[in-house]
Parts: structure tokens; sequence; C-alpha cells
């Protein structure tokens, strides 16, 4: 027996006991047959004696909906089996509903459930964290064991990457740096030119390019381009089962994906800044010869006297660190790739705007260190 009934003056009072599993369906489901409220008006059930799979507590959730349809109100003595709660959850697709009172004002939600959702939130960052860690330790032991054996250090992959991130990467950036200089110069010239003081131009697009804008502009560049390949290239590779295949044949991933992107970028990205800083000032030079009729050579003396011996430095040396952002973030996330290609396009997409962030909140850290500094 599985189920025992009692007739109550206003309703069934309803035992459960022994093994509810989807070996004993059928028996269960006979008994059950025969036990539908017929115009009862309140079902109890005590289901402590009885020990649920998911079949079981399913014929359970079906039993409660004939009941309640037939117009009986059902409650447990007890705790409700937990495979039952969990399918209710999974059925309501785990929302809390909200209902309205008689004068329509909206009810507050559960305190229980709002500390359920803050514990998730808090729980799902902290794994975020700790991926992030476990990532950043991965790549730095791969480095330091890359380090002593030349051999793991595999040229020919980062000269591709080389390749792919910086060669191919020259004319975007030449021509949006020629374009930002000569829009920048234009902008100075129209202010400055009220108050006589057209030569300071010169200042203006020498040092915002030097110290800014060339590396800042590539970067970004360089986050939309080969950051979201990384987080493609890779998150291909996961749903290929690829990376998977590595491993099994005792290929580290870290070492063969993520260290010879790394070390390519970082190599791409400060000649990629050189090469925007020159075509930023001879954009800037065209301009003040064009619209000021300044000639070539008082452009690059003013030029000379703007700038100082660590302007070209100080935008240069931003450039390893704003490439080490890039191609971190684009492997990480292509490496956080699970099962599906919706996911791997909300990875790529993520892959981007994290490398964006992180390059201009790394800026922002730098103008502040230069600041204190007095550089």
């Amino acid at each position: 027996m599985y189920c025992v009934a009692r007739q109550q003056a206003d309703g069934i009072e309803l035992a459960l006991h022994g093994e509810w599993r989807a070996a004993t369906f059928g028996a269960i489901q006979a008994e059950l047959a025969v036990l539908l409220p017929a115009g009862a008006r309140r079902l109890r059930i005590d289901a402590t004696g009885a020990r649920f799979d998911l079949s079981g507590a399913w014929l359970l959730h079906d039993y409660l909906a004939a009941a309640a349809a037939a117009g009986a109100q059902a409650e447990f003595t007890g705790a409700p089996p937990p495979p039952l709660a969990l399918i209710g959850r999974t059925l309501s697709d785990g929302q809390v509903e909200r209902s309205a009172d008689a004068a329509g004002q909206t009810v507050w939600l559960d305190p229980a459930v709002a500390v359920e959702g803050l514990g998730r939130i808090a729980v799902g960052v902290w794994r975020l964290i700790e991926s992030l860690l476990e990532f950043l330790g991965r790549v730095s032991f791969a480095f330091g064991r890359a380090s002593t054996h030349l051999r793991r250090w595999r040229p020919t992959s980062i000269a591709r990457h080389v390749y792919d991130t910086g060669i191919t990467a020259i004319p975007i950036v030449a021509l949006i740096a020629f374009l930002i200089a000569v829009i920048l110069a234009y902008m100075g010239a129209q202010q400055l030119r009220k108050f006589g003081a057209d030569i300071y131009v010169v200042d203006l697009v020498t040092v915002g390019v030097l110290r800014e804008l060339g590396v800042l502009l590539t970067a970004i560049i360089v986050a939309g381009r080969s950051g979201s390949a990384f987080a493609a290239e890779i998150g291909a590779m996961r749903l290929n089962e690829e990376v998977d295949a590595l491993r099994a044949i005792g290929v580290d991933p870290i070492e063969v994906l993520v260290l010879p992107r790394v070390i390519g970028l970082v190599i791409a990205l400060p000649l990629l800044t050189v090469i925007a800083d020159a075509i930023g000032l001879a954009g800037g030079g065209l301009l003040c010869h064009t619209l000021l009729g300044m000639p070539m050579a008082q452009f690059l003396n003013r030029a000379d006297e703007a700038i100082a011996s660590t302007t070209f430095w100080v935008g240069l040396i931003k450039a390893p660190v704003f490439a080490l952002l890039i191609a971190l973030s684009g492997t990480w996330c292509g490496l956080r790739v699970r099962g599906s290609s919706r996911d791997l396009g909300r990875l790529t997409t993520l892959a981007v705007v994290q490398a964006i962030f992180f390059v201009i909140f790394a800026d922002a850290l730098f103008a502040v260190l230069f600041m204190e500094l007095d550089i």
C-alpha cells in the first residue's frame, strides 16, 4: 500500500508510504486512480512516510492538479517532498508572481525570495572572480614554464598572430589616426584662431596624439578587431571539442592557444602605436599647412619645442599593458564558451566590451600615476 485514505467531515486525509519511484509507478497510479476526491472540499496529505524520486513527484503533482480541478484544496500536514517543490519551481520558470489586492496595490515580494536572489547574484559574482583568478594563475604558470623551455614559445604561432593582429591592422589604424588628428587640429584651430594663438594648434596635436589619442584609439580598434577574433576562434574550438582534444593528447590549451596570442599582441600593439603616432602627426601637419598656411618646417620646429623628452614614451609605455588586457579578455571569454552558438556570440561581444572597459580604466590609472609623478 502506497496510499492510505481516511474520510473526514470536510474532506480526505491521505497518508503516503513506501518508495514513490519509477519502478513502482504503475502500482501507485492504480491506487491513486480510485482515490480522486469526489465532492471533497479539502485534501490533507502526509508525505513524511514516503520517499520520492522525480517520477513519483510528477505522479503526485498530476494527482494534486486533478484534485484542484475537482474543487479540492490540497495541503500538506508536514513538509512537501523536495522533488515536488522542484517541479513547481521549474513549471513556474523560477519567476515570482506578484498579485494585486482589491485596491490595486502591489503586494510586496517575499523577503526570503529577495534574499535568495541576492545570494544567487553573490554566488555568481564569486564564481566569476574565481574563474578569472584561476585563468590568470594558469596563464602565469604556463608563462613561467615556457620561460624555462624555449621550445615551448612556438615562434611560428607568435609570428602568425603578430601578422594577424599587427600587419593586417595597419590600414585601419593609420586611417583612424589620420582622421582623428585632422579633426583635433581643425577643432583646435577654430577656437585658438579667435585669440591669435594658431601656433598652439601644433602643441595640441602633438601632445594629444603622442600621449593619449594614438595609443588609446589604437587599443580600442585592436580590442574590437583582435579581441573579438580571439574569443570567436577559441570559442569555436570549444564548441567543436578541439580544446578537449588538446587536453586528451597531453597538450596544455593555455600554452598553445593563449600564450602565442598574448605575446603576439604585446609585440604588435606598440608597433601599431608608433605608426598611429606618425600618421597622426602627419595629418595634423597637413591640416595646419592647408588651413593655417603654416609651413611644414615651422610645424616640425614647433612640434619639437612642444613635446618633452617623455611625451612619446608616456604613450608608448601604455601599449604593452593595453595589449595584455585585450588578449587576456579575448582568450578568457573564448575559453568560457559552453555548448551553444548563442553563448559564443554573447561572449564574443562581452570580450570586446570588457577589453575596451579595461583599456579605458587602465588609461585613467596611468593618467593619475603620471600626474603624481609629474611626467
